[in-house]
């Protein structure tokens, strides 16, 4: 009864309800050259990112498409606020597609039509830890206080259940989103919700708090959505280019950028951090934003940087001699003018250039975020290695300049039957690969709490770069 309730409202929202002026439809994306793409805000779809840019998976995979269609085609975006209002606009014609993160559902299916699906998702029952005892089974979920987002596939997942389960019930939220919902359980505004798996992972490096329990239902397809009576042309074109970024590695890249990081950390490193960025981090924060000025790196990745090597301990040193806040050796500190490495002013900012020197020296085209990503390997193995590693993705037919390619490639450098075959030998690969996640979350845990500093970079000597 509940789904048909959704679907009833769904077609009511699309303006089935009571008679309006004739609605010009939307002209053909091949004859208007404009594409026009539903979506919603979200930290997997569509928002601004640390950088002050458009991000999010599904903003990537648009403008990916309309570049695939041709150099004459632009792209509009219809940003909604929630999931629940995707498809209403897109049945009121106001967009070709919807690229929103929707699973493929058997109530969605008789409205919609999906292209190829582009990735799996497996719903769990969510949790705050220590407040509520995580469910053995969903009859355990019988009585308690239970919350999903409206209009979307968790609430008919629910319905599904309730036939098993009739005493089962929920509260369908309007106008949450699911990770503000997220943020409900985890402050004990709710006890219980659905959600995604790799949409927990993710939130979870926010909030430790919350628990991930047991799984709903089987995986399910997430893949765009036209109306069912859209442009065949249109409809095949998409279908092509998932067929094609599945196939040439472009897809997993892109799945790797927004959840290739997400479960790297435990619950107690996020605490830890949590509780340094509190009680630490504001007695470098001024530091971090000149060394920002100078070289034009976020001040918060320089702090994440700062934090995986010496979590902000500014007398850290290693056995190996390696020293300070950015744990700079003796070699690269004297380079870069560096007379006192336990000096957090001087160690802050030679790090902040040294990562300059390093992106400097990657190959002109590849491009950020993958870019830095492989600058902060070599930062941490050197850059000789480094290239090895691009060397090997080659040999074994992956992308030398995608970074979820090389961070495969980069553990193999301790074994005999890879390194012998590269320039520069044995290295401890596997080292960068967890240094390079691990800052790609503490960066995005500093992005969602700490605020952006805009400033007009101060002079950095560029000629630093031709020493290195």
């Amino acid at each position: 009864m509940r789904a048909l309730i959704l679907f009833l409202s769904i077609l009511i929202l699309a303006g089935c309800d009571k008679p309006e002026p004739k609605k010009v439809p939307l002209p053909s994306v091949a004859q208007s050259k404009e594409l026009v793409i539903v979506t919603h805000y979200g930290p997997n779809t569509y928002y601004i990112d640390g950088d002050n840019q458009y991000a999010g998976l599904e903003y990537d995979l648009a403008k990916l498409f309309a570049a695939d269609l041709g150099d004459d085609y632009r792209i509009k975006f219809v940003v909604v606020d929630t999931v629940s209002q995707v498809i209403p606009s897109l049945l009121q014609g106001n967009a070709h597609i919807a690229a929103a993160g929707l699973s493929i559902t058997p109530q969605r299916q008789k409205i919609l039509k999906f292209s190829i699906p582009y990735q799996n998702a497996q719903q769990v029952v969510v949790y705050r830890q220590g407040k509520v005892e995580p469910p053995e089974d969903i009859g355990d979920l019988v009585g308690k206080n239970i919350a999903v987002p409206y209009g979307t596939s968790y609430s008919e997942e629910l319905e599904t259940l309730k036939r098993k389960y009739p005493k089962l019930e929920w509260e369908e939220k309007n106008n949450v989103s699911t990770d503000e919902l997220l943020e409900y359980v985890a402050n004990g505004i709710v006890d219980y919700t659905l959600a995604d798996e790799h949409i927990v992972s993710m939130m979870q490096n926010y909030f430790p708090e919350l628990g991930q329990g047991i799984n709903v239902g089987e995986p399910e397809e997430i893949a765009w959505a036209f109306p069912k009576n859209c442009d065949d042309w249109l409809f095949s074109k998409a279908n092509a280019f998932f067929k094609r970024i599945a196939s040439d590695g472009t897809l997993r890249n892109l799945i790797d950028r927004y959840y290739g990081h997400a479960d790297r950390l435990q619950a107690v490193d996020i605490n830890k951090f949590l509780d340094k960025s509190t009680n630490v981090l504001p007695k470098y924060v001024d530091i971090f934003k000149d060394a920002q000025e100078v070289t034009g790196t976020d001040w918060r990745l320089l702090a994440a940087i700062s934090y995986q090597e010496s979590h902000w301990d500014e007398s850290n040193t290693s056995p190996t001699n390696v020293r300070g806040m950015m744990m700079l050796t003796e070699d690269t500190a004297k380079k870069l003018g560096v007379t006192d490495r336990l000096d957090p002013r001087q160690s802050i900012l030679a790090g902040a250039k040294y990562l300059n020197i390093l992106k400097e020296k990657i190959p002109g085209r590849i491009q950020d975020p993958d870019r830095t990503w492989m600058a902060l390997a070599a930062y941490n193995i050197g850059y000789s290695h480094l290239e090895d590693a691009r060397v090997l993705a080659q040999r074994l037919k992956l992308n030398p300049d995608s970074w979820a390619d090389v961070k495969l490639t980069l553990p193999l450098l301790n074994k005999a039957k890879y390194y012998s075959t590269l320039r520069f030998g044995y290295a401890s690969g596997g080292a960068p690969v967890i240094f390079v996640e691990s800052i790609r979350t503490y960066k995005q845990i500093l992005e969602k709490f700490e605020p952006g500093h805009a400033t007009p970079l101060k002079n950095f000597n560029m000629a630093m770069l031709d020493f290195y």
